[in-house]
Order: structure tokens, then sequence, then C-alpha cells
């Protein structure tokens, strides 16, 4: 085999020594290249370090390098004094994918993810409202303190410092009476979810969800091979009855207790203790997504279900998304005591907790009250967005709901409320469309949901102005729109 030269040979070795990438890689770039293309054949043999570091006018570690890296991706195998050659067999190259077969996750119901919110946009808190300069001085100490622990294995179930201060923060503000041991830090709501559905073994069974309801835990049940069975809410909250006759075999409920999603009512007395009663009578469970429920706005929050529960059977999610930052990725479940040995055990060997550097950061926000102050904030914040951005809406949309930090606007049936959302995304708006938080076409309504977290400087008359444009380029009358 004639030998491989900078400029001949069987591939035309160049080296760029004012590019990023070092010589060493540029080297194994170009060798993986020709043998993936053939251009070096299985069984061939490679100049020996030397000669190619000659040849390429390099040092000879360099060369080994880029040889080392390519037998350990078993593209050479070297035979000692017999030289390298081009393995006999190199692994396949890999079908290259056409772009409509590689699709951003969830591209059915995420605008786009790591881009800045837009008007309307729902779960995001309030840009303007995070408390920058007290998070990061803490952040940074956390940082710098973190160096000099030893390199151990931290608790799988999460800082025990933040797990004690939740403990605090849980009977304090959500009536919740536990124990640190109770308690898993998740990579946030998506990462409890998916913790209780593998500790639970609920594969293959079948799961009550809230109709209308949160779409996103809709499409992750299903993906995990549970059958998600729509129960009506009305304003009370999810119909007990109707789920016990639609499912009366159903696993778990999965509910909204606190602030409903996306309609915004608060689960009745009632219906709190219908729940439980099924869920105990029938040894089943419930999982209540606390995800606002520190920030009701027009009374005291309601305490959480887990408060009422006497038999062990709530599993109660919180995340910290809504309330500091969704780039957190923070999240907790507090299951019942039977429970937590299982869940320490499962999130020790499949889902670990994450940073102790953002635990412990989280944990002293809470324990120095700097939580409670962000929160009352933002809920003086949000109320006042609430009422500017109804102002705004009440002229050009007759039929409104108030549905928590959101706004509800109404359209007859079968308006093109997707279609709607999807073109105001061109004009930084991204509404969402409330037939896709309907599973049943019978019961689907129209409309589109209005997060008023986060205001545009001029306010939100512009973007009113230009989603009433949309709806009329529709033609879409709303003296048709239903009524809730």
């Amino acid at each position: 085999m004639p030998g491989i030269d900078k400029n001949s040979g069987p591939f035309n070795l160049t080296l760029n020594r004012e590019a990023r990438a070092g010589l060493s890689e540029q080297i194994r770039s170009e060798i993986t290249q020709a043998i993936r293309e053939g251009r070096l054949k299985a069984g061939a043999r490679m100049p020996s370090c030397r000669d190619l570091a000659v040849q390429l006018g390099v040092a000879r570690g360099t060369v080994r390098a880029a040889y080392d890296m390519l037998a350990d991706s078993q593209l050479l195998v070297a035979k000692g004094a017999a030289g390298t050659f081009v393995t006999r067999y190199p692994p396949a190259t890999p079908a290259k994918a056409t772009p409509s077969a590689v699709t951003m996750p969830l591209s059915d119901i995420a605008y786009d993810f790591d881009a800045p919110p837009l008007t309307f946009q729902m779960g995001v808190p309030a840009e303007d409202a995070f408390p920058v300069n007290v998070w990061s001085r803490i952040l940074q100490r956390h940082a710098r303190t973190m160096s000099g622990r030893p390199m151990s294995y931290p608790d799988p179930r999460g800082s025990l410092a933040l797990r004690q201060e939740l403990v605090a923060w849980l009977a304090m503000a959500r009536g919740v009476n536990c124990q640190a041991e109770q308690i898993i830090i998740t990579n946030g709501y998506a990462g409890a979810l998916g913790l209780i559905c593998l500790a639970m073994n609920f594969h293959a069974s079948q799961a009550w969800i809230e109709e209308p309801g949160y779409l996103l835990a809709c499409k992750a049940l299903a993906l995990v091979g549970i059958e998600p069975v729509p129960i009506s809410v009305d304003e009370q909250g999810i119909l007990v009855s109707e789920g016990i006759a639609r499912a009366p075999q159903a696993s778990f409920a999965l509910v909204t207790a606190g602030q409903q999603a996306p309609l915004g009512m608060t689960l009745s007395p009632v219906r709190r203790s219908e729940l439980l009663a099924w869920a105990e009578e029938n040894n089943r469970w419930i999982v209540d997504d606390d995800y606002l429920g520190e920030l009701q706005l027009g009374s005291r929050a309601a305490p959480a279900l887990a408060s009422l529960d006497t038999a062990g059977r709530v599993m109660h999610i919180g995340t910290f998304s809504k309330t500091l930052s969704p780039s957190l990725r923070l999240g907790f479940v507090v299951v019942p005591p039977a429970l937590a040995a299982r869940f320490a055990d499962i999130a020790a060997v499949v889902a670990p907790a994450s940073s102790f550097v953002l635990h412990n950061a989280v944990a002293e926000f809470l324990r120095e009250g700097h939580f409670l102050r962000h929160l009352r904030r933002m809920k003086r914040i949000y109320a006042d967005r609430l009422e500017k951005m109804i102002e705004a809406l009440t002229p050009s949309f007759p039929e409104l709901r108030r549905g928590a930090l959101a706004v509800v606007i109404m359209l007859p049936p079968g308006s093109a409320d997707r279609a709607i959302a999807r073109e105001a995304l061109a004009w930084g708006m991204a509404p969402s469309p409330l037939s896709a938080w309907y599973q049943r076409d019978e019961l689907r309504q129209y409309g589109l949901v209005l997060g008023a977290t986060n205001m545009p400087r001029e306010g939100f008359l512009p973007g009113v102005q230009k989603l009433r444009q949309l709806v009329d380029a529709h033609g879409i009358s709303l003296s048709l729109a239903v009524k809730f």
C-alpha cells in the first residue's frame, strides 16, 4: 500500500494549523472519513506513527493520539510489530436521516425550546420578576462550596438540605405534613411523573385525566403505555362519578386540584372527599399535580389534596418551573410513607436526582425567606397583569373566562384555533389552542388560552388587536362563541 502523503495516496490528508480543532482530531477525522467512504479498504495497513508524522510534519505523539482514538472507535486495530490496520469489519455507517425524519421533541405541542417567552405563552414565569442578583450570589456561593466536597455519590433522592426545607415549606404553604424521607427531588414535573409511573408499575393500566386537561401529561401517559381516560370537569373540578362509570378499573387519577389546567377552578371539598374515598375504598391512587399551588391569586391557597389524605393514597408533585424558572428543571414528589423505600430504590438505580449545587442553592433561597418574598411579589404582579389583559381583551372578545394565571377566549364550535395559534407565532405571540386540551370530539370546545405572566413593554393591547385580526381573517363570528 502506498504511504499516506499530505496530498496523495488513498486520500488527501490536509491539516489546518489555524483551525479550532487540534491536529490529532483533524487526522482522526480525515482517516475516519476515508474509511467510511471506502477510500481506505478493510484490512489496509496504515503507515507507522513515525512515517506519517514525518510526512505530515507533526510530532509522533500527535499521530499516535489520532490512531488511539480510531482504535477506540473500532476503525483501526493495532497488531504490535506487524503494524496498524483498518479493521476488516468497520462499523456500518449510520443511515443519514432526512429532514422529515428528525423533528423537535413534542413538535406537535411545543413551538420551540431555548427561546425567550412570547406574549400570551403559558407555563413560564415573569422574566422581569426574577430576583437575579440574590439568586446569583447564592448559586455562586454553593458552586464554590461544592468544589471542596468529597468526590462521592450524592443521595439519589436529592439534597437533604432541600428536602428538609421542603418539609417546612409544604407544612406552611400547602398543609402537607411529611418527612424528608418521603420527598424525592426530580427533573421537573416530567421527571416526577415518570418516576411515579415506573415505581408504581402503572404500565398497561388506565388513568383518569381531566377533560380538558394538561396535554403534555396526557401524551406522557400514552407514551409509557398507560391509557388516559378523559373525565369531564365542571366548576367543582373533576367529576368523580363519571370516572367511576367510565373507567372503574383505573389504577390512578391524575388531577390538578389546586388550580385546574387550563380552566383554573379549585377542586371543591365535596369532590376532594369523593376522590379520596374512591382511592381508599378501591385501593387506587391519586397523583396531584400541584403546579400552581402557591400562586392562587384570589385568596389564601387551598390546601393540597395530600393534606387530607389519611389512607396514604396521594402522591403530590411540586415544581419550581412556574415559581422560579423552567430552566432549573427542578421538581419533587412527596409519596406516602409506605412507598418511600420503593421510590428511593427506583430513584437510586434509574432516576437519581441531579445537581446538588442547585438543590442547596434553592434550599438557602427557601430558608432565608427569599422564596416567600418572591412569591408575594409575583402574585401582586400577576394579579395586575391579569386585570390589564382582561381590560385589553374585553372590547375585542366578548366571551372570556379567567383561568388561574391565564384568560380563555371562547370561539364558536369548529373554529380554527390551532391554525390561529400557529399563525400568531410569526407575530411574537404564543396562545394555546383550547381544542388541543380535549381528547373527546363530542366534548371539544374551541378557543385560545392566553398566559398573563409576561407582559410586553407596550402592554397587551397591540397583541390583542393582532389576535383579533387573525381571528377575523378566518371568518370567525364571535357572536356565535360558546359560553362556559
